[in-house]
């Protein structure tokens, strides 16, 4: 017998998975619509006069010419990384474009240095959202969640500076998923993710908590070795221009604001907000480390209890750029890897979904607002995971035995009821 199209006034759960690939393709039609129309109008990858636009991935282009000859160590002096920029873009501009990455992310600079740089930043951005979006719906086993990917808030905030929020997602995504039947793979990507080190805070925490001890000696192995690569190809002292460029980066960015008025915005952690809000770097820094010690706590206690591993899962990637003061909007595509490990344990219900819907307003509403409200959005996310992890500790055989019937009704109740 077929599901009626509709029940008590309300659409059938296929109908409605239906109108939500509709609303979200829509979306993704609007997206891809507004950056063509920016780029015929010279306002997204190049100017109305053919010249890049001075945003973040002309920093990747110029650093990977440096590497192509020869020059790599100076990606890491500001001068000599903006002199590089200027000539990319072919006129000087104010401001900064930092490289702050360890030597193993000039392989990536160095591979899109090779294209014109219009067809690299294009060439780049629908690479990295199409293995994400695939990724996604790989891991929700939902074809419907690759347009939902396509759609997501995020998605404008990666393209228009041509960041690298999708490739981390993509390293984080993937090594999870391989985690439990290739832990050498998984362990590998792991260490691929040191591109990006405020990142991997929470990995060794988890696979030690979790017993996967092949992955973690694989992670650092893969870590290790890439940067040793890096280094004998582009040579040893872009180690210790790296370290100059972190604490140029950390006094300039996390101390002094170089992003100029209301620029604490745009860090979209804790200490971001305390920041934003006025408090002095020290309060903010204090109050970052409580939050790095309770999501360093949460992920420790989640991967050692006996929850499903795509519950396990979620709970990283949505605590990922919590644990860090330094994050961006742009970061935040992981978030879509936590919801869909989250869709992969158990369909969404209407909490969930609200949930995933006040992302939308907090990734935008920086526009209006001079705070770094796409915290919300990991804090949204998060609490979806943590709501699920909570539920099915509920009704788990060993915490049922250990709980009246009251009680476990109560807890049962109170984490599963719908919105």
């Amino acid at each position: 017998m077929t599901e009626p199209l509709i029940s008590d006034g309300h659409l059938n759960s296929r109908e409605r998975r239906k109108l939500v690939a509709v609303i979200a393709g829509a979306c993704a039609f609007g997206y891809a619509a507004a950056l063509a129309l920016m780029l015929m109008q010279g306002n997204w990858v190049i100017d109305a006069q053919g010249r890049p636009l001075v945003v973040d991935f002309v920093s990747f282009w110029a650093a990977g010419h440096l590497a192509l000859n020869h020059a790599a160590v100076f990606a890491y002096d500001p001068h000599l990384q903006h002199i590089a920029e200027a000539a990319a873009v072919g006129h000087r501009f104010e401001g900064a474009l930092p490289w702050p990455y360890p030597p193993a992310f000039l392989f990536v600079a160095a591979v899109l240095a090779l294209l014109p740089y219009g067809a690299s930043f294009l060439a780049w951005c629908a690479a990295t959202l199409a293995g994400y979006a695939t990724l996604v719906a790989a891991i929700a086993r939902c074809r419907t969640a690759l347009v939902l990917a396509c759609a997501a808030p995020w998605v404008l905030a990666n393209a228009i500076p041509g960041q690298n929020g999708f490739l981390t997602a993509i390293l984080i995504g993937l090594a999870l998923m391989s985690l439990e039947r290739r832990p050498a793979l998984a362990g590998l990507l792991f260490g691929l993710l040191s591109y990006k080190p405020q990142f991997g805070i929470l990995v060794p925490l988890a696979l030690a908590a979790g017993g996967h001890w092949r992955a973690f000696f694989w992670a650092a192995t893969g870590a290790l070795a890439t940067n040793l690569a890096a280094g004998a190809v582009f040579g040893f002292a872009t180690f210790d221009g790296l370290v100059h460029a972190l604490m140029h980066n950390a006094k300039n960015y996390l101390v002094n604001d170089a992003f100029g008025e209301s620029g604490w915005r745009k860090i979209d952690s804790f200490y971001g907000l305390a920041r934003a809000t006025g408090f002095p770097a020290s309060v903010a820094a204090d109050l970052q480390g409580i939050v790095t010690v309770l999501t360093a706590l949460a992920v420790t206690l989640c991967w050692r209890a006996r929850l499903p591993f795509a519950l396990k899962a979620a709970v990283l990637a949505a605590a990922v750029p919590l644990a860090t003061p330094y994050v961006f909007v742009y970061d935040l595509p992981m978030l879509g890897i936590a919801a869909a490990f989250v869709f992969r344990h158990g369909a969404f219900d209407k909490t969930d979904s609200a949930l995933l819907a006040t992302t939308v307003p907090s990734i935008f509403a920086p526009v209006w607002f001079a705070l770094p409200t796409p915290l919300f959005a990991s804090l949204a996310v998060a609490a979806l995971a943590a709501r699920r992890c909570i539920a099915a500790l509920a009704d788990s055989p060993h915490m049922q035995s250990a709980l009246g019937d009251n009680t476990r009704g109560r807890l049962a109740e109170g984490a599963s009821r719908s919105a």
